[in-house]
């Protein structure tokens, strides 16, 4: 099941700096952290999806570049969404 719009604005609300926050490091983690946890959940299910599985992984590596970015711009940020996602590091 694929991440929906209501879940979508329920992230964005919650890892937002502004009002109208909705492309910064911060959002675009979570969101792409919401969809890797999705998928993971239809690999369990489907084991031969390896074209699915080409996406997963470039979405994860999408994520670990962001989290870089994060890390060298905003170290405390980047904690605080390490903790608040619940990924490892």
């Amino acid at each position: 099941m694929a991440v929906t719009k209501e879940q979508k604005a329920e992230i964005v609300k919650k890892f937002k700096k502004a009002d109208l926050d909705t492309g910064s490091s911060e959002v675009q983690i979570a969101l792409l952290t919401a969809r890797i946890n999705d998928l993971t959940g239809h690999f369990s299910a489907n084991k031969k999806d390896h074209h699915g599985r080409r996406g997963l992984v470039t979405l994860v590596n999408q994520r670990r570049k962001l989290l870089d970015y994060l890390h060298r711009k905003d170290v405390k940020s980047y904690q605080a969404v390490l903790k608040a996602l619940d990924i490892r590091k």
